[in-house]
């Protein structure tokens, strides 16, 4: 049966590349078994964290004053849903299959001082409480202004609202106790089972009454009975946030038949309305990269050809030097560079993190990671960045013997602890903050322990392997011998200074991906649906033309400028670009958010400084690689006495 469901998947796969899937609105496989119900079977509706846009910090749903199953089950979860803050517990919220109900009661709360007070804060902070019913999130549909576009939707609903009384100028908070759900499902035809493919809700807040005395789920309401028409379709008498006042929580349920199948519901939620704008970004980034190729073309076929020709014809090697200046720097332009030791290091730890991203990014185009997987891109990526040290410690290993070191264990080490290291280190002070603030967004310590345990029980070890595979090849053999005694640098034309050129190396590589950059961070910190994983893979293969392309360039004009330490230079070039994605990320966030806690302020340039530390050692490895192959290239390509 697994083999048959394993065949299955691989079909459905090899169908859907064959077919050519819309990158636009992104394939996916299902990633779950799928649900069947008959009618009034029970569908149990489950709570998970409540969000903010505004403070970026999760709290569990029960942090709340709301109403409390007797037993609270946590749901297990994988290591990216417990890494994203997700808290998925059990609710009293059940409904039953096709079966419409009206004026449910769930149950009565009187929140005292501190829960009135931590109600409203929540309220101010905007946050939302996220359900989840048959692994599908609870969405708010709001219609677009021009009412043509498609509906948009909002992951869940807020807490509440703030708000006046008629007449009166004081704002008042008024919390959302009545919730018009509606579940859509698709039945099959020829049998009675029905799958669901919607669940969305629209919040109200009602203050209900009753008369007589209290009798739990069976008090008849005064504000919303079904018997006498008298249903809750607004807020007109809203329930006020109050210390030691009751509120009643309350449900509609309604049922409705879709066309949409169980394997397409996603669509709705993954459908992105400005396509024209990502198109933009592609065919902009494409400009980009067709200039820059048009300027390499030019390098290659018509300087380099000429030069090498002419070099190899000319006996005079004065003649020769009168021509242009990268050949006289023969002699040292394969010097090993000061601290080459850690470049090695950061160019290991940056094929390490581009093999993660192209797996990853290979696995989603394919539909391998699921939307319906919450947590399962980034438990991919980690996997996948433990398991690619293998790559990290081979090449770190075999550019080092390339300069003749032997210290090699020391550079496996330091490949192996680095960029971890710091990253961890950061991680771990945000994690300390998120803690301060009691948030369920805090990483457990067992969760800590299951890092460290896959950072130094297989990711050390495995570079470590590849390191001793990549020490015992033969070392990389120059294409030129190296001279005992450097060349002296000739004084450099100000536009070449190594300041100026590696910081206008950088724009070029940020302005291929700025405009995507724009929806991943919209994305992220507006907790906005996103898989457009085509998209994405494309703007990918722009990246990693412009900065192979844009470091040729410069590296070109350097060594024409007699200038033979571009090693550095190389990998500093291309990396620049993430400093321009800092500088992106604090006008994002004083322009696109608004984060008024400080700590909040702090965790979001904590994570975006993480973000841009991996993209430095991403572009900057691209980067090296490129001219590592230019320079052997062009050297290999000439006669030299």
């Amino acid at each position: 049966m697994a083999t048959t469901r394993r065949t299955l998947a691989l079909l459905l796969v090899a169908a859907a590349v064959l077919a050519g899937a819309d990158a636009a609105h992104g394939f996916y496989l299902p990633g779950v078994a799928p649900a069947d119900f008959r009618k009034r079977d029970p569908l149990a509706v489950k709570v998970n964290q409540l969000s903010s846009i505004k403070t970026q910090l999760p709290y569990s749903y029960y942090s709340l004053p709301f109403c409390r199953p007797g037993t609270i089950v946590d749901s297990a979860e994988n290591l990216g849903e417990v890494l994203r803050g997700d808290r998925i517990e059990n609710s009293l919220y059940v409904f039953e299959m096709m079966e419409p109900k009206l004026c449910q009661i769930v149950c009565k709360n009187t929140p005292n001082e501190d829960e009135a007070k931590d109600l409203k804060e929540k309220i101010d902070d905007e946050y939302r409480i996220n359900m989840i019913l048959d692994n599908l999130p609870l969405v708010v549909p709001i219609k677009r202004l021009d009412q043509e576009g498609p509906t948009v939707y909002q992951q869940g609903v807020h807490v509440g609202v703030k708000g006046q009384y008629s007449g009166s100028k004081e704002e008042k908070h008024f919390i959302h106790n009545h919730f018009t759900f509606l579940v859509k499902y698709h039945k099959d035809a020829n049998t009675d089972l029905a799958r669901i493919v919607a669940f969305e809700a629209k919040p109200y807040s009602i203050k209900h009454e009753y008369d007589g005395d209290w009798k739990g789920n069976a008090t008849p309401l005064k504000t919303c009975d079904p018997h006498s028409r008298r249903l809750v379709i607004d807020s007109d008498s809203p329930q006020e946030v109050e210390a030691n006042k009751d509120i009643i929580f309350t449900y509609d349920v309604k049922f409705e038949e879709s066309p949409i199948k169980w394997a397409s519901r996603w669509d709705t939620y993954l459908l992105m309305a400005d396509d024209q704008i990502h198109w933009f970004s592609v065919v902009n980034s494409l400009m980009i990269v067709l200039f820059l190729s048009g300027m390499v073309a030019m390098i290659m076929l018509r300087t380099l050809y000429r030069d090498i020709s002419k070099y190899n014809q000319l006996e005079d090697q004065e003649d020769a030097q009168e021509e242009t200046g990268w050949k006289l720097v023969h002699g040292d332009v394969f010097r090993p560079p000061v601290h080459a030791d850690l470049l090695c290091v950061y160019v290991g730890t940056g094929v390490q993190f581009f093999g993660m991203l192209l797996v990853t990014l290979l696995f989603a185009i394919l539909g391998l990671l699921s939307p319906s997987n919450r947590g399962g891109l980034m438990t991919a990526m980690l996997l996948l960045w433990v398991f690619m040290g293998l790559f990290a410690g081979y090449s770190s290993a075999r550019l080092y013997k390339m300069f003749k070191g032997s210290e090699w264990k020391n550079v496996t080490i330091k490949t192996a602890l680095m960029f971890p290291g710091i990253v961890f280190i950061i991680f771990f002070i945000l994690n300390a903050l998120i803690w301060g603030e009691k948030s369920s967004g805090a990483v457990p310590f067992t969760t800590m322990f299951a890092l460290v345990l896959l950072w130094f029980g297989i990711s050390m070890p495995l570079v470590f392997v590849g390191s001793y595979l990549g020490f015992k090849k033969p070392a990389i053999e120059d294409p030129v011998r190296t001279n005992k005694i450097p060349r002296a640098i000739p004084e450099q034309p100000w536009y070449m200074n190594p300041v100026v050129s590696i910081l206008i190396g950088g724009i070029l590589p940020f302005g291929a991906v700025f405009i995507e950059l724009f929806f991943i961070l919209t994305s992220i910190w507006l907790h906005q649906f996103y898989y457009i994983f085509g998209f994405l893979f494309l703007v990918f293969v722009i990246l990693i033309l412009t900065c192979a392309e844009i470091t040729v360039v410069l590296c070109y004009f350097q060594l024409c400028g007699e200038d033979y330490q571009w090693w550095w230079r190389s990998y500093l070039t291309a990396g620049s670009s993430a400093l321009y994605l800092f500088l992106y990320a604090t006008f994002y966030f004083f322009t696109k958010l608004e984060i008024t806690k400080t700590v909040s302020g702090v965790l979001y340039f904590g994570y975006m400084l993480i973000a841009s530390y991996a993209f430095f050692v991403l572009t900057g490895t691209i980067g090296f690689c490129a001219c590592f192959w230019f320079t052997r290239l062009i050297y290999s390509s000439v006669k030299i006495d």
